[in-house]
């Protein structure tokens, strides 16, 4: 039987994890994180992460459960966001997924599962490759590779193509989950504007020497290529000023929004609201209430 959970996706600086925080406590839900940054300890600035405060107040799972020089992997979420609903289902309360990296969710709820065994960056360099391509374009590799292209969109030409490049490698499995995905969006200036803000204020809590300390200690490490970081060092090496720094910061922050837009709304089955309407948050409960009310498969 699927277990009915609720996830909160959106672009970076949209107001996920107050909205996050006010449905646990309104459902009697405890947060799992989905974003791929807050795994790491000690990369609290530049991650957004969740206060202690915010995690006294309702408790958050896959968040600090990585050192900064360790990998973490959507295999590794699936893995780890699995124990976590069904500890907290177990305990009979609502499992709310807060987070904006499209492939861990959508690696989650929709049964496919990255295998143990194959090499994770593989996959996720040939699915670049491929998300270049246009639809006639993925077609005509599936025919080379001996299979019939009668898969109805982007999305399971792109799932085939993996397939049938990794084998064994990549399982299908039918989902474990009912989902509700609600999707945060604001207009794009009023956005931008969120993001430009976010920086200014990520810089005033001490993002820099946040960001100096992992150049310090884990220049190489998986962490240090995220946004929020890898914009510092090349100010850092001495071959940028500080301001032109924090720019570009601000511009990488703005074209991961739009991406993680793109990917939600091609992707995955989101419904999204405006963070702007004075009522969303009514809405947004209004809603929930009516999808835990019915059975699953109504």
């Amino acid at each position: 039987m699927q277990t009915k959970i609720i996830v909160v996706a959106g672009p970076t600086a949209v107001g996920k994890t107050a909205l996050g925080l006010n449905l646990a406590q309104t459902f009697n839900g405890e947060i799992i994180s989905g974003d791929s940054q807050q795994v790491y300890r000690f990369l609290d600035i530049g991650t957004a992460k969740v206060s202690s405060e915010e995690q006294a107040l309702i408790p958050h799972h896959l968040v600090d459960v990585r050192n900064p020089d360790e990998t973490y992997s959507a295999y590794d979420f699936v893995t780890e966001a699995k124990e976590a609903i069904a500890d907290i289902t177990n305990r009979g309360k609502l499992p709310i997924i807060v987070g904006g990296t499209g492939l861990y969710l959508q690696s989650l709820l929709e049964g496919y599962h990255l295998g143990g065994s194959v090499d994770q960056q593989a996959v996720l360099d040939y699915r670049k490759v491929l998300e270049l391509m246009s639809d006639d374009q993925l077609r005509i590799e599936l025919t080379k590779l001996g299979t019939i292209p009668s898969e109805p969109n982007r999305r399971r030409l792109i799932r085939a193509l993996e397939l049938a490049k990794f084998g064994r490698d990549l399982k299908n499995r039918p989902s474990n989950y009912d989902a509700y995905i609600i999707g945060l969006n604001d207009e794009r200036q009023r956005l931008y504007e969120r993001i430009n803000q976010r920086v200014d204020a990520m810089m005033n809590q001490g993002l820099l020497e946040e960001a100096k300390w992992l150049y310090d200690h884990y220049p190489d490490a998986q962490a240090a290529r995220a946004i929020g970081y890898k914009e510092f060092f090349p100010y850092f090496k001495g071959e940028q000023d500080l301001s032109g720094a924090v720019d570009k910061l601000k511009q990488n922050t703005r074209h991961f929004a739009k991406r993680q837009l793109t990917w939600f709304r091609n992707r995955m089955a989101v419904d999204f609201y405006d963070v702007s309407d004075p009522r969303v948050q009514e809405t947004i409960e209004a809603a929930i209430r009516t999808f835990l009310e019915k059975k699953i498969g109504e």
